[in-house]
């Protein structure tokens, strides 16, 4: 793999973000972003993770100045009938997003802004200049999971083991509760938090790390 001397950024204070980079050996280091994340009622859920991430990206780098980085932004929700679930402000909470998601398919989202200012990114090239926001990408990909029937004792066991209360939609697949996943369709990783097949490949095609496409 050709790497490259940029540093690259992850706009996000996510462990499991961090540890999927590190997974596909990916150097990086973590600025947390503190941009907005209000966004209007009833934007939905593909197009909000992208927003998210686009602003996440941008504002760490704006901080950065005239630093050469390449900087990940990523935003990750959970959605069921189109409805988004965040994370449970309180145990009841989680109980009842796990009692909407029990027996049913949903849908998980995540966004992801790739953003690059100087020297110019492969995008820029052509026009010979540097982008004065930041030159790069953004897209989302989407994951279907499917729940099994959950009876309220094995919600509450779960509720109580602290694991839901702080991850969108009231559960982490890659702990306790895959044991009641019964179906994913899409990129299981994109559900952890970070498509990073998707990465890795919008970074090469930026000339940011990896082989070019």
């Amino acid at each position: 793999m050709e790497e490259t001397e940029t540093k690259i950024i992850l706009a996000s204070g996510s462990p499991r973000r961090r540890e999927l980079l590190t997974q596909i050996g990916i150097p990086f280091e973590v600025r947390v972003s503190e941009a907005e994340e209000s966004m209007e009622p009833g934007t939905g859920p593909e197009e909000l993770v992208k927003e998210l991430s686009r602003r996440k990206a941008q504002a760490v780098l704006s901080d950065a100045g005239e630093e050469d980085v390449i900087v990940l932004g990523a935003d990750t929700v959970v959605a069921l009938d189109g409805r988004i679930l965040g994370k449970p402000g309180s145990a009841e909470e989680a109980c009842r997003m796990l009692r909407s998601l029990s027996g049913r398919t949903h849908q998980v989202y995540t966004g992801v802004t790739i953003l690059r200012k100087k020297p110019v990114c492969a995008v820029a090239q052509a026009g010979g200049a540097v982008c004065p926001d930041g030159c790069g990408i953004t897209f989302a990909e989407e994951t279907d999971v499917t729940f099994a029937e959950m009876t309220d004792a094995q919600i509450r066991d779960y509720v109580e083991t602290g694991d839901p209360l702080d991850k969108a939609g009231a559960y982490g697949i890659q702990g306790y509760c895959a044991r009641y996943i019964t179906g994913i369709k899409g990129d299981y990783y994109n559900v952890v938090g970070l498509p990073v097949a998707a990465v890795y490949a919008a970074l090469g095609r930026l000339g940011c790390a990896g082989p070019e496409t």
